[in-house]
């Protein structure tokens, strides 16, 4: 089953760890076979994994990119809302409960 992931638009996205498994076959397959033309062909499907691989690469280290600078951002914002719900308060106590 291959390893893909759904995203907003409904459609699949193949992993860069399951493009690059089917490049190992295809590799595979083209170094081991009898056949010339299953040779070329396979040799053909690898190369087309590895291109498909490195798009697949591209795009999991722009989403993990995006995921870090999002926590980053994310981190000084949740604590200074806190801050600002406290001191906009009618109840100067409200959130010392916890601390």
């Amino acid at each position: 089953m291959p390893a893909a992931t759904s995203t907003r638009d409904s459609k699949m996205e193949l992993s860069s760890t399951f493009c690059r498994d089917q490049e190992t076959i295809q590799r595979d397959r083209a170094a081991n076979a009898t056949l010339q033309n299953v040779r070329i062909i396979a040799g053909q499907a690898a190369e087309a994994w590895r291109g498909v691989a490195f798009t697949a690469e591209r795009r999991e280290a722009a989403r993990a990119k995006s995921r870090a600078l999002a926590s980053i951002v994310a981190l000084p914002n949740a604590s200074r809302s806190n801050e600002t719900d406290q001191m906009l308060s009618e109840n100067p106590d409200r959130g010392m409960a916890c601390a």
